[in-house]
């Protein structure tokens, strides 16, 4: 198996202003066809360090790929490094220049042709992967059979290259095993106990499948990995090991193909033909948003609210003020009374609530920072819960609250 070792090129990515979300991408895009990445390092724009390290990733990998670092101006660290590092000389790519001109032209920005006239310049050994969503191309290096793909940063650029241009070319290039995976998800157990429970079953596993574990709140997915030739005969083998997991932890298994929570979910509802509303005020629209995401939404999410002002939870939800005074805005009570004005208003088969403290201040009635009541309310049956969650902070509290009551709504709508 190709082995492969992505570099991140950027101070931006080391101080933290920048997420690096190209990395993910590119590790997936190439599992997908059979190359495993066996290293993912983040360093800085320097012509040094860029040697450096491409020196140490020609020892490990067959394949490094590159992102950053890639500017308009003539002295651009990267393709220095590139062309030092292989020995080459930088000089004007007349087709990479024309590629430009008529993307320039396109977008009606000609005009500024000759300030962007650097990025026509890459190494004369290069192999030019003409980038159609940027100014940066794409270049490819070769040294003893070893390759070398340089990148832009930009996202959006990133993706289209990697996966129109790249991975057909490696498809082509070597004769590659496939790769398949299926995520097990299991709720209700905890992931040590969980290890120890299948122990057996994971020591029975063929060699050319392994197992790893993902934690997601309170939910572990489980992730089968088969290598081999035969992409059929890798699905029916991960198939035929998933159900020897039945007998065993059956009752936690709550999807043994999707991933993600608000996918599982989705089928659910897709297959009951029901309908789901969201009245939500910790959470801030988390909720709603991981419902959208999936295509085809529409058919199963009618809508929601985010009813932050406690005087909306009684103008819009019909939350009784009466209950409010009695137990506070931050209860289960008002959980439960927000849960059924959604319903009543949205007029669906389900509605999920939630009411609590993201922080980092106390709420306005006092209650801690991390507490947070949710209700699942499914045509007549109501389901609340308390969480007490104060090491999260905002966001991260935020994202673990929704997934965990997608979760729940999920064992639920299974178990009924």
């Amino acid at each position: 198996m190709e082995k492969a070792v992505l570099i991140t090129i950027g101070d931006e990515i080391l101080s933290g202003n920048t997420v690096d979300t190209n990395s993910n991408f590119i590790a997936s895009e190439l599992k997908a066809i059979g190359i495993k990445v066996i290293q993912i390092l983040t360093i800085s724009d320097e012509i040094e360090t860029i040697k450096e390290t491409l020196k140490s990733a020609f020892e490990t990998g067959d394949l490094v790929i590159t992102t950053g670092g890639l500017g308009p101006t003539r002295d651009d660290k990267t393709k220095k490094a590139l062309a030092e590092f292989f020995d080459d000389e930088i000089e004007l790519d007349e087709a990479t220049f024309e590629h430009l001109r008529r993307y320039m032209e396109k977008r009606g920005r000609i005009e500024i042709l000759e300030r962007n006239r650097e990025q026509a310049f890459v190494p004369k050994k290069s192999t030019v992967f003409q980038n159609h969503y940027g100014t940066a191309p794409c270049m490819m290096m070769e040294q003893q059979g070893k390759l070398s793909f340089s990148l832009p940063g930009v996202p959006y650029e990133v993706k289209p290259l990697v996966r129109d241009q790249i991975v057909p070319y490696l498809k082509e290039r070597f004769s590659l095993n496939h790769i398949v995976s299926r995520i097990v998800s299991v709720v209700g157990i905890p992931e040590s106990i969980l290890a120890d429970t299948i122990e057996g079953w994971e020591l029975a596993l063929p060699a050319h499948i392994t197992l790893s574990y993902l934690p997601v709140g309170t939910r572990v997915k489980m992730r089968l990995t088969a290598t081999g030739a035969v992409e059929e005969l890798l699905n029916r083998q991960l198939e035929q090991e998933i159900q020897k997991l039945f007998p065993i932890i059956g009752d936690h298994i709550i999807a043994t193909s999707e991933d993600k929570i608000e996918k599982i979910l989705a089928e659910l509802l897709d297959e009951k033909g029901m309908t789901i509303s969201t009245a939500e005020s910790c959470t801030g629209g988390e909720l709603a948003k991981m419902l959208t995401s999936n295509s085809g939404s529409s058919k199963y999410y009618m809508g929601g609210m985010i009813s932050y002002a406690t005087e909306k939870k009684t103008e819009i939800l019909k939350v009784s003020q009466k209950t409010i005074d009695e137990y506070t805005v931050v209860s289960a009570e008002v959980a439960q009374e927000m849960a059924a004005g959604c319903r009543e208003l949205f007029r669906t088969d389900i509605a999920l609530s939630t009411t609590g403290v993201a922080g980092p201040g106390k709420g306005e009635d006092g209650k801690a920072v991390g507490t947070v009541f949710y209700t699942i309310r499914i045509r007549e049956r109501e389901e609340t819960s308390r969480l007490f969650l104060p090491h999260l902070d905002r966001l991260d509290f935020m994202h673990f609250v929704s997934q965990k009551i997608l979760q729940d709504l999920v064992s639920l709508l299974i178990s009924a």
